[in-house]
């Protein structure tokens, strides 16, 4: 029998009773791992070092003696000390005084030979040279070499113990293996120019010749002070450290080298490295205050981001001089829509209003259909503050507590938001259609408007009788009659749009609830009322319709403007989906995914299969990303020849983009028409702001799963040593991410925590245990135990809870669904005698530490598992 991987709590325990640094194979050696597990073994170190456990210098790693904060709970109370679990790392020892800086032991630059615990190597580089530059780009680092070598562009990552690999687009699959002598200056995330010098067992080998862009300007970390010397203890072990503070910023007063030894701190790097031995230098940035505290680790993420809440005092200047209310010299030349009731129709939490819609049965059984959109080009013009910064932060980011807007609240909150019985500028979208919903006619209007009412979703739904959860709305109830039109129409539109091959994807959306004092009390999934359901997409519609009417309405008149485009799927990704519903027995033809029509009836092929959640994942995941473009390419999701976003110009840049446009192509002189045309629809600017855009985008994603993953930590921290309920919903090369039910969130399962010598397949669907054969699959219902809190990873870690010996665990495995008698943890592979055997010549992607003696990649800079861009009508579903 094969024998499984140490626990956590067993490697820590030997660093522990030693006090000493110990080599890997020294430890593989005293904990009895065979040959065969050392590169989990090594997987195992490397978790801990990122956990903030351990110390690692090359393959030699000694426990991290620092006092760990606890999470805190309260913001004036204690903080909470998790339990210890058996299972779990035994609690690490306080230390009466900070620890030398250094996480793994380099040279040091001047500045830092003042700190405790650091030391010269015999084999150190010569001290670097006075005034190296700092941020400049490509020039911080470049040799020149004979022509000839293979050379490529890729994003350097990092591994904790020193050494990287360069991954390049045009090798996919053939990344490069750094050691730490070949680094030179360059750091986790930069972008680089490396050069092959060989292929050994590592496969290709290299050297880093330049470094094009530096990936990490901003980092975070704990402030150390030592007497007249400062540094920066970083966070992520990946980053090269620590940063010195300088001694001139530090004496200098006002410049921001402020705060105590022991905060949190936010630093920006001024002076790069340029030999491996040297670590970079830097100023205080925000000192954010005690770390394990929520505010604190939410300020974090936002900062390392360059995000700010407070608009620029110039913005906020200009916003406010508008006024509080719609001058009357801004309402001449434009169609007065005040008669038409317009009323907005939001979720009860929504913290702005720019749309209201209307539809009334016109003549012959059609329909005439109002969208008004808020007119914010009126006010954020270009050459502005408000401007400028609108397309620096290019949407609003949206937090559990409060939200970010793009504008100043003069505009988002006020001038520029739907408010019922008062006016408001809008640009609106005129329809005609016949009564099986096809359009006879559209026109943009230049008005001004008047929202009879402001409803919420559950208030149309109650008047509409979809749902009597919902309390009652006056207003809705009064405007009965046009709701139900409204709705027939929406219905018609949602038919043609989905007998074109729209995908209509169903994925649960995590509902973060707060108390009083803002901490998080729960993780729900949003609750699905089939009634709110159907008013939440009376609205949609209605927008996708708007957006498309734009789109066509610019095309025609040929036009610029920003769309947004969604390309078809990668077939090669498709295969890992192929892989599992041929498994399941689903039919799935690759071919066939390539047009809307046919992937969405793969799409509902599997809609009511038990195992739909994960596939429908698998099939998101293969999808390409939406983004803006000045070419219409389409947009697959939608089935739409044309798309653009014209609905949201309060919280979405692009939009403001395509009001500016049409705002041009409306005037009635001609010649005043080409000048504002000159002005708004250059070419190269339109595709500046279009990549802005999809660059803000993207990063506001990234900040909002950041920040939703740090409040789960949070509320997890109290619930330690607890067991759950899940599914495995994903694969990773370090473990499995399981899905829990309540609360609805993912926690990670580590290899080794698995249980049973697991390995995961090269397919990524599955994780065979050497040891008794047993399979796991995706989809599998599984039981676990919270193990540990991992907060700068922003992950909740978790151990399979064996039905071996526990009987507590057995009854419970027995009532999940799925559940398949078998080897010890209860399943078979896929039903079959034997594992589940990939199809020759599929594309796989290779889990991490999949390959025996092969390249290395640390999974701990994420999930490993995309996330779906959430749904919802206000910045939730990124169509």
């Amino acid at each position: 029998m094969r024998k499984a991987l140490p626990s956590r709590s067993a490697v820590l325990d030997l660093l522990r009773n030693e006090g000493r640094s110990i080599h890997a194979d020294e430890i593989a050696e005293r904990l009895d791992v065979p040959a065969s597990g050392r590169d989990g073994l090594l997987r195992l170190l490397d978790n801990l070092v990122f956990d903030g456990v351990l110390l690692a210098r090359g393959e030699t790693f000694k426990l991290d003696s620092k006092e760990k904060p606890a999470l805190e709970r309260k913001p004036a109370g204690k903080p909470i000390v998790p339990p210890a679990q058996p299972s779990a790392p035994a609690p690490r020892p306080a230390a009466k005084a900070p620890p030398p800086p250094p996480k793994r032991e380099r040279a040091p630059i001047p500045e830092a030979q003042a700190m405790p615990g650091f030391r010269e190597e015999a084999t150190a580089p010569k001290k670097a040279k006075k005034g190296l530059p700092s941020a400049a780009p490509a020039e911080v680092f470049k040799e020149k070499r004979p022509r000839g070598k293979d050379r490529r562009d890729g994003i350097l990552t990092v591994n904790p113990r020193g050494f990287g690999f360069v991954a390049s687009p045009t090798a996919t699959g053939d990344d490069v293996f750094i050691n730490p002598d070949s680094l030179g200056g360059a750091m986790h995330g930069d972008e680089v120019v490396v050069e092959v010098t060989k292929r050994g067992a590592r496969g290709a080998e290299g050297q880093i010749v330049e470094i094009k862009k530096r990936g990490t300007t901003r980092v975070s970390g704990i402030l150390r002070r030592r007497g007249k010397s400062a540094w920066v203890e970083l966070d992520d072990p990946r980053v090269r450290g620590p940063v010195v503070l300088s001694k001139e910023i530090d004496q200098e007063e006002g410049t921001g080298n402020s705060g105590i030894d022991g905060q949190v701190v936010i630093a920006e790097i001024l002076r790069f490295p340029e030999l491996p031995g040297e670590n970079p230098e830097g100023r205080i940035v925000a000192v954010l205050g005690q770390p394990g505290n929520l505010a604190v680790e939410v300020n974090k993420v936002l900062l390392l981001d360059n995000i700010s809440e407070v608009h620029s005092e110039q913005a906020v200047a200009e916003a406010e001089a508008y006024g509080p209310t719609v001058p009357d010299a801004m309402l001449a030349g434009r169609e007065d829509l005040t008669h038409i009731p317009l009323p907005t129709i939001d979720p009860d939490d929504a913290r702005d209003h720019d749309d209201a819609v209307w539809v009334q049965r016109s003549k012959g059984g059609g329909y005439e259909v109002w969208v008004a959109i808020a007119d914010v080009s009126s006010y954020v013009v270009p050459q502005t503050a408000i401007d400028a910064e609108a397309k620096v932060r290019g949407c609003s980011i949206y937090l559990p507590d409060r939200a970010i807007p793009m504008l100043p609240r003069a505009l988002s909150s006020n001038l520029c938001s739907l408010l019922p019985d008062v006016v408001r500028l809008c640009l609106c979208v005129h329809a005609e259609l016949d009564a099986s919903g096809q359009v006879k006619k559209t026109r943009l209007v230049r008005g001004f408007m008047r929202s009879a009412a402001k409803l919420t979703y559950g208030g149309v739904a109650r008047a509409l009788g979809f749902t009597e959860e919902p309390p009652v709305q006056p207003k809705a109830e009064e405007m009965l009659e046009g709701l139900k039109v409204a709705y027939e129409c929406s219905r018609l539109l949602r038919d043609r749009r989905m007998k074109r091959g729209a995908l209509d994807f169903d994925l649960p959306e995590p509902v973060i609830k707060l108390d009083a004092s803002g901490q998080p009390i729960g993780v729900t999934k949003r609750a699905k009322d089939e009634g709110v359901k159907k008013a939440y997409q009376l609205i949609e519609e209605l927008m996708l319709f708007a957006n498309e009417s734009v789109a066509r309405w610019l095309l025609e008149r040929e036009l610029p403007g920003v769309f947004r485009v969604h390309l078809p799927p990668d077939g090669k990704k498709l295969e890992r989906l192929a892989a599992m519903c041929e498994v399941l027995g689903i039919e799935l033809d690759i071919e066939e995914t390539q047009t809307p029509q046919g992937l969405a009836r793969i799409l509902k092929s599997f809609a009511d299969h038990p195992n739909a959640a994960v596939l429908n994942n698998l099939l998101l995941r293969s999808m390409k990303q939406a983004a803006y473009d000045t070419a219409n390419l389409g947009h697959f999701g939608l089935a739409s020849q044309a798309y653009l976003h014209f609905t949201s110009p309060i919280r979405r840049y692009p939009d403001l983009v395509v009001h500016r446009v049409v705002h041009a192509a409306l005037m009635k002189d001609p010649a005043e028409r080409r000048k504002a045309l000159a002005l708004v629809a250059q070419p190269e600017a339109l595709q500046e702001a279009a990549m802005a855009s999809s660059g803000a985008e993207r990063k506001a994603m990234e900040v909002e799963r950041e920040i939703l993953d740090v409040y789960r930590c949070f509320y997890m921290v109290d619930r330690i040593g607890e067991r759950f309920e899940g599914t495995i919903s994903a694969f990773v090369g370090g473990g499995a991410f399981v899905t829990l039910d309540d609360p609805f969130l993912d926690v990670m399962v580590r290899t080794e925590d698995l249980g049973g010598d697991f390995v995961i397949e090269d397919d990524g669907l599955m994780a065979i245990s050497k040891r008794n054969g047993e399979a796991i699959r995706l989809g599998d219902r599984i039981v676990v135990d919270i193990i540990d809190v991992a907060l700068l990873r922003r992950q909740v870690q978790a151990r399979r809870a064996h039905a071996e010996g526990d009987a507590g665990a057995q009854e419970l495995r027995k009532k999940l669904p799925g559940f398949k008698s078998g080897g010890p943890g209860g399943t078979k592979p896929f039903g079959k005698k034997k594992p589940f055997e990939k199809k020759k010549g599929a594309g796989f992607e290779k889990p991490t530490f999949a390959k025996k003696g092969g390249k290395k990649k640390d999974d701990a800079g994420g999930k490993g598992k995309k996330a779906a861009a959430g749904g919802g009508k206000k910045g939730k579903k990124r169509r």
